[in-house]
């Protein structure tokens, strides 16, 4: 059986391994193919992980057209598993700029900034991504 590119016996069990989808679907991501994450994420079905939830996510806010309402579910998902999850506090402080809720953005910039004890890249690009937004408006 022919199982994301490895091959095992018929008689192997199958087991997913966080380090396969997770190095799958970001490889997909980086591609910007974000169809083809969405579904290796899904075929993965790693409901109860906040990386999966964040890679969900991203994913569809990313792909074309955008599924905006499905990706704020799966960042939610993903903060409650993990409250502090730092992708998942940069990418929902994004989506929250592009539904224009500034407060919301700042919000999780704030969280972010707790998380974040002594500064980090989320940290980083959503404050930027909120400093481009006002001088925008």
């Amino acid at each position: 059986m022919t199982l994301a590119g490895f091959v095992q016996a018929d008689d192997t069990p199958t087991v997913k391994s966080d380090s396969v989808w997770l190095s799958e679907s970001r490889a997909s991501i980086k591609a910007k193919k974000y169809d083809v994450a969405v579904k290796q994420l899904q075929a993965a079905n790693e409901t109860s992980s906040a990386d999966w939830n964040n890679l969900m996510g991203f994913s569809l806010r990313k792909k074309q057209p955008p599924d905006l309402a499905g990706a704020e579910k799966f960042y939610q998902a993903a903060l409650q598993i993990d409250p502090k999850h730092r992708g998942a506090l940069e990418y929902y402080g994004e989506l929250k700029l592009m539904n224009r809720d500034l407060p919301g953005a700042e919000a999780l910039l704030a969280r972010l900034d707790k998380a974040c004890k002594f500064g980090c890249e989320e940290y980083t690009d959503l404050k930027q991504a909120v400093q481009k937004y006002k001088s925008q408006k």
